[in-house]
């Protein structure tokens, strides 16, 4: 059984990494996409700056709450660790909700405005 916890503490930590190389990877695309667009005088080049780290912090928030739950199913669980889980899982979804309301004008539970369509 311990073999097991280790091993899955070992996922639990490859999977925080590669949440982690998420969120700077998808910030450096992002930066240099802004810097090529800034040479060719492309308009709305800071909303897509920030719409494109956005979505990487997004994603990489996700990976790191995947993370932190293997990690907590590895150690014994105790009134402490289940909490701190909560508090982290709390904490990074409120985050990843307050980026996906800003990215894109409007709460996930809302329904999408179908265009008008044209007669």
């Amino acid at each position: 059984m311990e073999s097991i916890k280790l091993y899955i503490n070992y996922v639990a930590t490859i999977v925080e990494a590669i949440g982690v190389l998420t969120i700077f990877l998808g910030t450096v695309i992002a930066l240099i996409k802004f810097v090529l667009h800034q040479k060719k005088n492309v308009s709305n080049n800071y909303i897509t700056l920030r719409q494109s780290v956005g979505k990487a912090i997004l994603l990489g928030l996700e990976i790191l709450i995947a993370a932190d739950i293997m990690a907590t199913v590895v150690t014994e669980p105790t009134l402490k660790s289940v909490t701190i889980l909560g508090l982290i899982v709390l904490i990074r979804t409120f985050l990843s909700l307050s980026l996906q309301v800003e990215l894109e004008g409007k709460f996930p539970w809302q329904k999408r405005e179908k265009p008008q369509s044209k007669n």
